[in-house]
């Protein structure tokens, strides 16, 4: 396993598929806009689910900060990804990562040693990790330090 992504790194670039079915690749947002990433352990769990709606019910305060796109990925199948999004309203992009070869890449480690982490990224306009939240119960978190991240970095304090 690579070391883990830390605060100050470039984002590795991957291609996966969403829900749709479509590839996408973080390299086309990369000096574009920034990205949340958030890697969470799977579809239609209770924790995933709070967490999915969370974000989606933020997700227009994400846009504003300078168009900031929010990808969810987790090892579920994009049929899965496609029934998650629709049952819940999702405006933002879940990512397919079924081999688990680009939450290896970020270096996202399990809990306990069995559970898919649940970690996520925030990546300024740049392609630079400007704040990491690690939290497996916490969903409001990842959230709320993810919207800070990007009011910081917009007035210059990150």
């Amino acid at each position: 396993m690579p070391d883990p992504v830390k605060i100050g790194d470039r984002a590795p670039v991957f291609s996966l598929p969403s829900e749709s079915g479509e590839s996408v690749s973080l390299g086309d947002y990369i000096g574009k806009k920034p990205v949340v990433l958030y890697f969470y352990p799977k579809d239609n769990t209770v924790v995933c689910t709070k967490e999915a709606c969370a974000f989606r019910d933020n997700y227009e305060e994400f846009r504003r900060l300078e168009g900031a796109e929010v990808f969810g990925i987790s090892s579920d199948p994009v049929e899965s990804h496609s029934s998650f999004s629709r049952e819940h309203g999702l405006p933002f992009r879940l990512l397919s990562d079924e081999k688990g070869t680009i939450r290896e890449l970020y270096g996202v480690p399990k809990t306990i040693g069995i559970f898919p982490g649940r970690v996520t990224y925030v990546i300024d306009g740049d392609g630079i990790v400007i704040h990491i939240i690690s939290s497996q119960l916490g969903y409001k978190k990842h959230v709320e330090e993810a919207l800070w991240a990007l009011r910081s970095s917009q007035k210059g304090k990150i």
